[in-house]
C-alpha cells in the first residue's frame, strides 16, 4: 500500500476511535442506532467531535511548520519549538494580557504571530550572521534564543499573576476544547493549503540561495512566505490549544526518510502522520490515567503536550546521538 494511501486510513481510523475514547460511555452502536442519551448527544457534539478536529488540526499544521522551517533552514534539528517561535508567541500573548486583558481571541492571535514572526526573524538573523557549519550548532542557537525568550515571558507573567496562563499556553491540552473555542484552528487548514500550494519553491529555496537565485527564484521572498506560514500556525495553535514541543522535529524527519525531501510529495504525509500522532497521544493521555488507577472514571488525563513532548524529546536525542557517531 502506498504511504499515503496508508497515512489516511491510519488518519480515518485514529478520528473514529477518537470519539469514542474517554470518560463518557458513547459507543458506536448508540450513535448507529440513534441510542444515544441527550445528555451524551450534547457532549459528542460539543466536546468530543471539537477536540478530535482540534486534536488532528494542530497536529498537521505544526508538523507542516516544522517542515517548512527545516528546508528554509536546511537544518533537519529546526521546528518551531526549537527555534524560538514557540517562546516568542507566548511572550506576545503575556504582553496582550497585560495590557488588553479583555482583548478578543482574534486579537491576541495577531499579536502572538507579530511576537512568532519577530522572533523567527532574529533566529534566522542569529544563524545568518554565525554562519555555523555543525548542524548541531543550530537548534541549540534557538533553544538558547527561546530559553531568553521564555525568561522574559515568565518574568512579566511572574509580576502580574500570570504565570498559571502562560503554563497553559506551553503545554497543549485539550481537554478544555468545545465547540465556539476552537474554530480559529481551522485557518491552519488554509494555511496548510497555501504551504502545499506553494511547496515546489520551498523545495527550491531549500537548495540554498545561490542555487535557488541561478533557478530564478527569490529567495528572500519565499523564505518570507514559509517563515510568516510558520508563526502564523504557531500563533494560532498556542493561543487556541496550546504549544506541541517537538512534534515538528519529529514527523518531517519520519517522512524523509520514507519519501525524500520533496515538499510537494511530503507535505501531505506530514500532515497526516502529524494529525495522528496528536490523536494517539491524546487518546492515550485520556486513557492512562484511568487504567492506572484500575479503571476509575475520574483519575484525570495527562496533557498531550507532556507526552509529544516526551516522544519528541527521546527522538531529537537519539538524532543527536547517532549523528555524533556518524561524525
Amino acid at each position: 500500500m502506498p504511504w499515503p494511501a496508508l497515512g489516511v486510513a491510519a488518519l480515518v481510523v485514529a478520528l473514529f476511535a477518537s470519539v469514542f475514547v474517554g470518560a463518557a460511555d458513547i459507543t458506536v452502536w448508540d450513535v448507529l442506532t440513534g441510542g444515544l442519551s441527550e445528555a451524551h448527544r450534547v457532549y459528542l457534539v460539543e466536546a468530543r467531535l471539537p477536540r478530535t478536529a482540534a486534536a488532528a488540526l494542530a497536529g498537521a499544521s505544526l508538523a507542516i511548520a516544522g517542515l517548512l522551517m527545516q528546508l528554509l533552514t536546511r537544518n533537519r534539528f529546526v521546528e518551531p519549538s526549537t527555534a524560538g517561535t514557540v517562546e516568542s508567541a507566548g511572550l506576545g500573548l503575556v504582553v496582550v494580557a497585560i495590557l488588553a486583558p479583555g482583548a478578543p481571541i482574534v486579537i491576541k492571535m495577531i499579536v502572538a504571530m507579530v511576537f512568532a514572526l519577530a522572533g523567527t526573524a532574529l533566529f534566522l538573523a542569529c544563524i545568518r550572521r554565525v554562519a555555523v557549519s555543525d548542524s548541531f550548532i543550530v537548534p541549540l542557537i534557538g533553544i538558547m534564543l527561546g530559553s531568553v525568550v521564555g525568561a522574559v515571558a515568565a518574568f512579566l507573567a511572574l509580576s502580574r499573576d500570570l504565570l498559571q496562563m502562560l503554563n497553559a499556553w506551553m503545554l497543549a491540552d485539550f481537554s478544555a476544547v468545545l465547540a465556539g473555542r476552537y474554530e480559529l484552528l481551522w485557518l491552519v487548514a488554509v494555511l496548510g493549503v497555501l504551504a502545499y500550494v506553494t511547496a515546489d519553491r520551498f523545495t527550491v529555496a531549500g537548495l540554498g540561495e545561490d542555487v535557488a537565485t541561478g533557478l530564478g527564484l527569490d529567495h528572500r521572498t519565499v523564505v518570507a512566505l514559509g517563515m510568516s506560514i510558520v508563526a502564523a500556525v504557531a500563533a494560532v495553535v498556542v493561543v487556541t490549544v496550546g504549544a506541541l514541543p517537538l512534534l515538528g522535529l519529529v514527523v518531517p524527519n519520519v517522512v524523509s526518510r520514507l519519501v525524500g525531501d520533496d515538499a510537494r510529495r511530503g507535505l501531505p504525509l506530514v500532515a497526516l502522520l502529524g494529525a495522528v500522532t496528536v490523536l494517539v497521544c491524546d487518546m492515550v493521555g485520556r486513557s492512562l490515567p484511568g487504567l492506572l488507577a484500575g479503571g476509575s472514571a475520574g483519575a484525570g488525563e495527562i496533557p498531550v503536550g507532556t507526552l509529544v513532548g516526551i516522544i519528541g524529546g527521546a527522538v531529537f536525542l537519539a538524532m543527536m546521538l547517532r549523528g555524533v557517531r556518524n561524525g
